[in-house]
């Protein structure tokens, strides 16, 4: 095995891995890493796919509590079936959705143009998102802070209050992401939160949403991407899956402390002025964003 391709399979899972559940789009990070590393055709596509489970992994570690106590009162708590059914509701539309329109999405919008400017666009969308919510009357002095958590303003606390209406509503905003460069996180995140859930509820649910989301386009895009695989790319496969789990565990881990105290704010200048930078290379020459 070349150790080139193993070396750039690894930097790959590392960009997999911090990007996936922060809102500035690791599908984004993937392609323009892939176009500057020569890691773009159709074989590492597939990889980009395959090694979120890595970092689905990350976050089943991080939740597993959570997760094996809903598992193990299934059968007895009503509160632990809506919770495990609104995570099923608002998975569905991503499967609908990618499943009428995910091959005319692959052929036309991944391209590092379209990442850049949705980059962009996400950008002022947090912005907006944030200010919207701080423009809401506030009832203490703590709430006035930019980085303050505004639990007042929240309607959801917490994924367990969360209605099936509101879990729908969140899935349907999650198909946002099928465009590139969109954030899976910041759609569902941000979303969220205008939707009326707490910082810390939206950025829970999107993570147990991810779990199905991600485990299922990973599965279905080996399935139908069979025939292009073989044995012998079993350990560019493996680095990836390993180098993607271990940073998205570090990164999911500094997240959730990131976020009792702070906005997204930054996020999202970082997401304007890289969007900015990738245009303008591209339209100048200096970088050769695409193969």
């Amino acid at each position: 095995m070349d150790i080139v391709v193993l070396i750039k399979a690894a930097v790959m899972g590392v960009v997999e891995g911090l990007t996936e559940f922060l809102p500035i789009s690791s599908t984004g990070h993937l392609i323009l890493a892939g176009a500057l590393l020569g890691f773009d055709d159709e074989k590492a596509k597939v990889f980009d796919i395959a090694i979120q489970t890595g970092a689905i992994f990350a976050v089943i570690l991080v939740y597993w509590q959570k997760i094996a106590s809903t598992v193990v009162a299934l059968p007895t708590q009503v509160e632990a079936r809506r919770f495990a059914l609104n995570v099923l509701i608002a998975f569905v539309p991503a499967v609908v959705l990618g499943l009428l329109f995910g091959k005319f999405i692959k052929a036309h919008l991944f391209t590092p143009v379209v990442v850049a400017s949705t980059f962009i666009i996400g950008g002022f969308i947090i912005l907006w998102a944030e200010g919207w919510g701080r423009a809401k009357p506030e009832v203490s002095d703590a709430e006035t802070d930019v980085s303050a958590e505004p639990t007042s303003q929240a309607r959801i606390e917490t994924v367990e209050a969360m209605s099936p209406l509101d879990a729908l509503k969140v899935g349907l905003v999650q198909c946002l992401a099928m465009v590139p460069g969109t954030s899976r996180s910041g759609a569902t995140i941000i979303g969220g939160m205008l939707l009326g859930l707490s910082r810390k509820a939206a950025t829970d649910f999107s993570f147990y949403l991810a779990i199905p989301t991600l485990i299922g386009a990973g599965a279905y895009s080996l399935y139908k991407e069979r025939e292009l695989l073989s044995w012998t790319d079993a350990p560019v496969f493996a680095v990836g899956l390993v180098c993607s789990f271990i940073s998205a565990w570090i990164c999911v881990r500094w997240l959730l402390r990131y976020i009792a105290s702070h906005s997204f704010v930054p996020f999202a200048w970082y997401r304007i002025v890289f969007g900015v930078v990738v245009l303008a290379t591209a339209w100048t020459g200096t970088v050769t964003w695409v193969a």
